[in-house]
């Protein structure tokens, strides 16, 4: 497997179109960010970050029926790939590395 290039946005969004499942629209998405990272996201710079991760084929995205509460607009869904759950996997693996590795004295200031 190719060597996993994540960003930590990048990794917030896709492990939130995850939780969402079938729910997971710019909305949504937008909202459930906002609220686990305790601060203000752009729709651009989300949006930015499905497309990316859309070119990576870890996101899937498909088109909803037209909605007269949205003025017959359509809302735009996105599905994690099996794809993205193995680069969510690869990273969790990396991390869970890197913090098993630190010596005992900081993992003690981390209160763990």
């Amino acid at each position: 497997m190719k060597k996993v290039t994540l960003g930590a946005f990048e990794e917030m969004v896709l492990l939130t179109v995850g939780v969402l499942q079938d729910n997971a629209y710019g909305v949504t998405i937008k909202a459930e960010l906002e609220a686990n990272m305790k601060k203000t996201i752009s729709l651009g710079a989300l949006y930015a970050a499905l497309q990316r991760l859309e070119e990576k084929r870890w996101v899937n995205s498909r088109v909803g029926g037209i909605t007269e509460e949205r003025g017959g607009r359509r809302k735009q869904y996105f599905d994690i790939t099996k794809e993205g759950v193995l680069a969510l996997n690869e990273v969790r693996a990396m991390r869970n590395e890197l913090f098993d590795r630190l010596p005992e004295h900081k993992v003690q200031w981390l209160n763990l």
